[in-house]
């Protein structure tokens, strides 16, 4: 087991040498970067085979870039490759930067996480199972782990005020606290955040996270400076075995214009490992602190208890908007127990492993990839990076 002091002269390594890399980075795409050739193989692999148009996969250890890299194309029919700061809707990867936002008002003493949501919508002190009042209120740490009873879809409708009181008329599917089911609770959280802050969420995100980390391209409405850099989503076409474009609520300005907190971001590798270092660092990246270390604790120690199955792959438990892998197995093979991240609808993965220092990013754009969690790409990615760094 590393010392204390060990600890903490490795964390402060990580914090130096990422603040230093990633902005050069972000500012010049054309510079020399670290690749890893086994994960560009394995990706190239499956892009040949149709499974994604093109993928960017980031590797960072220890606060050091040790692999990024763009494979395939943005867009088939324009012939656009893919670049390593192109855009992505990164869908349900949204949850944990919303999960993370609550928390820094958590630290402020404005909110607690034994809350009733009722304290912050008042309509949900009518919420019913099976047609009669709860006993025990639905509490923020519920819906933060998703087993609060939600269920159904995660659009927003107007506004985070009127979907709050949507949320708080559906029915619920199970008794709070007895059932893990996957729902649109960061869109609970998210209409909390606004209340207790006294600001819209997505300004609240903008001024808390986005800005002092230094995530330009991370929005839920991208410029039209930024638009041109936004990866085609495409689906898989049984019939002629190829890829089509395709469509989707999540992420469509135009269809859903409202700021998401469970699907709504776009973001960009650059900007994701400034926000994953942040968080594997216990707060902090460079001189910038975003929350305590010991909020980030909280937020990505398993806060479900065993007999409660969560989700979408074996070994898992929830935590506070983040996955945390309890026993490794499958496709989880590559990190060890207590590592934290979430996936996204159209097959973007974050994953932060707190043991090894590394954390691994792989940003797609597919649509009908089934379980993206449990995808062959984000197997094969995680295990070649493990393998290649291991030696």
């Amino acid at each position: 087991m590393p010392t204390p002091l060990w600890t903490l002269c490795r964390s402060w390594s990580a914090v130096m040498l990422l603040a230093v890399a990633m902005p050069a980075l972000a500012e010049d795409s054309a510079r020399k970067v670290p690749v890893i050739e086994q994960v560009d193989q394995a990706v190239t692999k499956l892009v040949d085979k149709n499974v994604v148009a093109g993928a960017v996969t980031l590797v960072s250890e220890d606060g050091k870039l040790v692999h990024l890299s763009a494979i395939g194309k943005a867009d088939i029919e324009s012939d656009k490759p893919m670049t390593r700061n192109s855009m992505f809707a990164i869908a349900s990867m949204t949850k944990p930067i919303t999960a993370t936002a609550l928390m820094i008002l958590v630290e402020e003493g404005k909110v607690n996480l034994d809350d009733p949501v009722s304290k912050y919508i008042p309509e949900f002190a009518d919420v019913k199972l099976d047609g009669k009042k709860l006993e025990k209120p639905i509490t923020l740490r519920q819906v933060l782990t998703h087993t609060s009873g939600l269920g159904g879809d995660q659009r927003v409708v107007k506004s985070l005020e009127n979907q709050g009181k949507i949320l708080a008329e559906r029915p619920l599917h199970s008794l709070p606290g007895t059932k893990w089911q996957y729902s649109p609770g960061l869109n609970v959280i998210g209409r909390v955040i606004e209340v207790a802050s006294g600001k819209p969420y997505a300004e609240y995100l903008q001024e808390k996270i986005f800005t002092p980390l230094k995530m330009k391209d991370t929005t839920f409405a991208p410029t039209e400076q930024q638009k041109p850099r936004i990866a085609t989503l495409y689906a898989f076409d049984d019939k002629s075995g190829e890829l089509k474009p395709s469509t989707s609520w999540i992420g469509n300005v135009e269809t859903d214009p409202y700021p998401n907190p469970s699907a709504g971001l776009y973001s960009t590798a650059s900007d994701l490992s400034r926000f994953y270092q942040m968080m594997l660092n216990g707060g902090f990246l460079g001189d910038t602190k975003v929350i305590s270390r010991d909020s980030v604790a909280e937020l990505t120690k398993a806060q479900t208890p065993d007999e409660i199955i969560t989700g979408f792959t074996p070994g898992n438990r929830w935590g506070l908007g983040y996955c945390v892998v309890q026993e490794p197995q499958g496709v989880t093979e590559a990190l060890s127990p207590g590592t934290f991240g979430h996936g996204g609808a159209f097959g973007t993965q974050s994953w932060a492993d707190p043991k090894t220092g590394r954390f691994y990013l792989l940003l797609v754009q597919r649509s009908n990839l089934g379980n993206s969690d449990g995808s062959d790409l984000r197997k094969d990615f995680q295990n070649a990076a493990k393998t290649a760094l291991s030696k």
